[in-house]
């Protein structure tokens, strides 16, 4: 199966906001996120092609080239975004994969997603923490109450 290869230019006019968390848009950051080394993509460093999608969608899907794949040259990472049927919002998407990606190869355990799940897993923690203390506080009650007066 052959597919049709385009490479587009990013035109100047087009700015994306490259050096902002790639997750801020889906939830809003605590302040202990430190966003200071997040990468930024330079679109001299970016190849940006659009594929035909496929799946699910007919011709709708079948006859737009709507699948962004981006490539970033320095680092040879390749994202491929086919979310939805607007080449704007997989241009979009495939950057803030890019970003979190490369984000996570240069920052490891200091990168922002690894950061978001430290901050997760201290919340669950601390809720897994309060439930017990909670359990606790009605199970004393409970002795306080009924245990005292069954034996008289």
């Amino acid at each position: 199966m052959h597919r049709l290869l385009r490479t587009v230019l990013v035109e100047p006019t087009v700015s994306f906001k490259a050096a902002s968390s790639p997750l801020a848009l889906s939830r809003p950051l605590s302040k202990g996120i430190d966003e200071s080394r997040v990468p930024v993509l330079r679109d001299e460093d970016l190849e940006e092609s659009f594929v035909r999608g496929s799946g699910p969608g007919g011709q709708a899907v079948a006859k737009t080239n709507n699948k962004v794949v981006l490539t970033h040259k320095p680092t040879g990472i390749v994202v491929q975004c086919h979310t939805t049927r607007s080449l704007f919002e997989n241009r979009r998407e495939a950057r803030k994969l890019l970003i979190a990606k490369l984000d996570h190869l240069y920052n490891g355990d200091q990168s922002v997603e690894a950061q978001l799940q430290r901050l997760e897993a201290k919340k669950q923690s601390e809720t897994a923490r309060r439930k017990q203390k909670l359990q606790a506080k009605k199970r004393a009650w409970k002795e306080r109450e009924f245990g005292d007066s069954g034996e008289g």
